[in-house]
């Protein structure tokens, strides 16, 4: 197998500075630029549905748990900052997509719930991002997946 870009760089650290341990940027290092990588494909994926990548994330996350959310529960559910929901949710709103009820007693509470066309775009859209995932993740075997995603799941779960 040819070298990747972070494996140049570790070769060059190594003759550079041969003192120094660089092992993590093999992992540090191809995360990142996976991210690089992956984060246009994602966009572009999504970007016939006409979505910001937040707008696809409060849309998705509303599907998923299938009834109506506080801005708050959408927002940790999401792991979005309280302002960008706001504001995300004003657009969305606009849009159709998304509605607030208010509470009848206390109308500064609300839930925040697909419309009708809501719905029907993200059944629409996450199908497509889905088919968009797996194309990136073409090039590993599902034992490969699998364990990749255990060993991330396990340093999400010490660092998050």
């Amino acid at each position: 197998m040819a070298n990747d870009h972070v494996e140049n760089i570790l070769e060059q650290w190594q003759q550079q500075r041969p003192d120094l341990d660089c092992s993590a940027v093999a992992i540090v290092g191809r995360i990142s630029r996976m991210e690089k990588i992956m984060r246009p494909q994602i966009l572009a994926g999504i970007a016939p549905f006409s979505l910001s990548a937040i707008e696809f994330d409060i849309l998705a996350t509303l599907r998923r748990n299938n009834c109506a959310l506080t801005p708050t529960q959408l927002y940790q559910a999401a792991m979005l900052s309280s302002g960008a929901m706001t504001t995300n949710l004003d657009k969305l709103v606009k849009r159709e997509l998304l509605e607030r009820q208010y509470s009848d007693t206390d109308r500064r509470s609300c839930h925040i719930q697909l419309t009708a066309k809501g719905w029907a775009l993200i059944e629409e859209a996450y199908p497509v991002h889905l088919e968009n995932e797996e194309r990136m993740l073409e090039p590993l075997t599902p034992q490969e997946r699998s364990e990749l995603a255990s060993l991330l799941k396990r340093w999400l779960f010490a660092n998050e």
